[in-house]
C-alpha cells in the first residue's frame, strides 16, 4: 500500500507540472507572436532617369555606350521586416553606338522596350533612411527601333572612304526577335520624408539573355544581347 501512496503523489506532481508548463507556454506564445508581428507595407510610385546601353555582339564590333532614358511606375509589397517584393512597368531606351574611332562617321541604333521586372526587395536602416538591394528576372518587348547615321548605311558602296575591313551587317539587319528577357540587379537609398512619402535613388544593371538577330550557326552573329546601366530617381507613396 505504501508503494501505491508514493506513486500517486508523484503522478499528480507530474500532471500539475505539465499543466503549469502548458499554461506558461500559452501565456508566452502570444507575446512572442506579437513581438514578431510586422504590419505589411504597400507602396506605389513613379520613377525616371538615365540609361547607358550597348549590345554584346559575337563576332564583336567596335561600339560605345548609347545614352537614353527610362521611366515607369512601381508597386512594392513588404510583409517581412527586411524583405519584400518589387514589380515595375517601365519604358526604356536601349541600343548601341558604333565607334568609328578617327573616321568622320556616326551611327547609333535606338531600341525602345516596355519592361516588366519582378524583384526581391531587401531593405535595412532607420525610420528616415534605408538602404536596399533589388534582384530578379525581367521580361521585355521592343516597341520601337530607330537608326540614325550621317551616311547612307543601307547603300555603303556609295560611301566614300568607308573602312573596308569594318563589319556593317548589324547596321542593315532587321530585328528578328522583339522579345527579350534577362536578370536585373540594383542598389540604392530611400529617404522617408513623411510617414507615407519617400524618395529613392537607385543604380541598376540589366543583363539580357535574348538575341535581337538570328543566332544559328549559319547566321552572321551567334550573339546579339543587350545590357544597360540605369540611374533613377523615384517617388513612393505608402498606401498601407
Amino acid at each position: 500500500m505504501s508503494l501505491n501512496h508514493n506513486i500517486v503523489p508523484a503522478t499528480i506532481s507530474r500532471v500539475v507540472l505539465s499543466l503549469l508548463m502548458s499554461l506558461m507556454f500559452w501565456g508566452i506564445a502570444p507575446q512572442a507572436s506579437a513581438q514578431r508581428h510586422y504590419i505589411p507595407h504597400v507602396h506605389v510610385g513613379v520613377h525616371g532617369g538615365a540609361s547607358l546601353s550597348r549590345q554584346s555582339f559575337y563576332p564583336s564590333i567596335k561600339e560605345g555606350m548609347l545614352p537614353g532614358m527610362q521611366f515607369g511606375v512601381s508597386f512594392r509589397y513588404a510583409e517581412e521586416r527586411h524583405v519584400g517584393l518589387l514589380a515595375e512597368l517601365n519604358i526604356e531606351q536601349r541600343g548601341w553606338k558604333e565607334d568609328f574611332e578617327e573616321a568622320p562617321f556616326a551611327y547609333h541604333r535606338r531600341l525602345t522596350y516596355i519592361e516588366l521586372p519582378i524583384m526581391t526587395h531587401i531593405f535595412f536602416g532607420s525610420r528616415t533612411v534605408k538602404g536596399f538591394f533589388n534582384l530578379g528576372p525581367e521580361v521585355c518587348y521592343m516597341i520601337g527601333d530607330k537608326a540614325t547615321a550621317n551616311f547612307p548605311y543601307m547603300d555603303l558602296p556609295k560611301v566614300h572612304d568607308f573602312p573596308s575591313n569594318r563589319r556593317y551587317e548589324q547596321m542593315q539587319m532587321d530585328v528578328s526577335n522583339k522579345f527579350d528577357y534577362g536578370i536585373t540587379a540594383g542598389a540604392g537609398v530611400e529617404f522617408i520624408i513623411r510617414r507615407r512619402h519617400s524618395i529613392t535613388l537607385e543604380g541598376r544593371y540589366y543583363y539580357g539573355l535574348g538575341n535581337i538577330f538570328p543566332s544559328a550557326r549559319k547566321d552572321v552573329f551567334s550573339a546579339s544581347r543587350g545590357s544597360s546601366i540605369l540611374i533613377t530617381l523615384g517617388y513612393l507613396f505608402r498606401l498601407k
